[in-house]
C-alpha cells in the first residue's frame, strides 16, 4: 500500500529536480531526470514483480519466476488488473509443475478478479478446459472451449482447441 505513495514521491522529487536543472541551465541532466522519472510511473501502473516473472517465464526460467512471484505477500493490495495478472501467472506456473487443482484455482481467481485482455481470458479458459478434461468433465470442458472460441479473435489457439476436442472424443 505504501509502495505506491513512495513511487509517487520519487516521481515528484525527480520532476522537481529536473525543473531545477532546466532553470539553472543543465538541459541534458534535466532531460535525464525526466526520463528516469518514467520508470517509477511505469511501476505505479504495472507491478514490477509481475513484469519480472513474465520475463523469466518467457525465457523458460520457471523456478526463478516462481521465486519472484512468491515475494508478493499481499496480491490483494495491488490494483485489480495487476492482481488478476498475478493470479494468471501463478496459474501458469502451477500448470507447468502439473499441479492442475492449484492451477485451476488460480485461473478461476484471475478470471473472477478481471483479466483485461481477451486473449489472456481465452488462455485461462483453455487451461481450465484442460483441467476439466483431465477430471473427465466433458460438459464443463465443452463450455470452456466454446468460450475460448468466442474470445480468440486472432485464431491463435485454434490448434490447441482442436487437440482438446480430439481428446474429448476419447472420454
Amino acid at each position: 500500500m505504501y509502495g505506491k505513495y513512495i513511487k509517487i514521491g520519487i516521481v515528484v522529487l525527480l520532476v522537481a529536480l529536473a525543473v531545477y536543472q532546466f532553470i539553472i541551465g543543465n538541459i541534458g541532466f534535466g532531460i535525464l531526470l525526466v526520463l528516469l522519472a518514467g520508470f517509477p510511473v511505469l511501476f505505479i501502473f504495472k507491478n514490477e514483480y509481475n513484469l519480472l516473472a513474465l520475463i523469466f517465464m518467457k525465457r523458460g526460467k520457471f523456478i526463478t519466476a516462481e521465486k519472484v512471484l512468491l515475494k508478493v505477500k499481499h496480491p490483494e493490495a495491488m490494483p485489480k488488473s495487476q492482481e488478476a495478472y498475478y493470479y494468471f501467472l501463478r496459474g501458469g506456473l502451477e500448470a507447468q509443475k502439473r499441479q492442475m487443482r492449484e492451477s485451476e484455482r488460480f485461473y478461476k481467481r484471475a478470471l473472477a478478479t478481471g483479466l483485461r485482455m481477451p486473449t489472456d481470458q481465452a488462455m485461462a479458459k483453455l487451461n481450465l478446459a484442460v483441467g476439466s478434461i483431465s477430471r473427465r468433465r466433458k460438459r464443463e470442458a465443452q463450455i470452456y472451449l466454446q468460450e475460448v472460441k468466442k474470445l480468440d479473435k486472432y485464431k491463435m489457439l485454434d490448434e490447441q482447441v482442436k487437440m482438446l476436442k480430439e481428446q474429448m472424443k476419447r472420454i
